[in-house]
């Protein structure tokens, strides 16, 4: 089964390349499957992980930054594939 772990947060005015760099400086261990990062609109960005585990296994995630980076506290979400064939296209 995949899991897939979204990261998002805002950064607090101005500090959006501060947050990116943040992000990226991150490290996991294990590393996941898979791992992007984004970026939008109000400073805003996104990381997603994927793993090959159960939904409610253990994996390791981003922590929450520095409270000065942040706009408001970060929001995170956890979803398992819905394919059969894992996501595989």
């Amino acid at each position: 089964m995949t899991v897939a772990l979204m990261w998002e947060a805002r950064a607090a005015d101005g500090r959006g390349a501060e947050l990116l760099e943040w992000v990226r400086a991150r490290r996991l261990d294990p590393v996941p499957l898979r791992r992007e990062t984004f970026t939008a609109p109000a400073d805003r960005v996104l990381v997603i992980t994927w793993w090959e585990a159960p939904y409610d296994a253990e994996v390791p995630e981003l922590p929450s930054p520095p409270e000065e980076l942040l706009h408001r506290p970060v929001h995170r979400w956890r979803f398992e594939s819905a394919d059969a064939d894992g996501g595989a296209r």
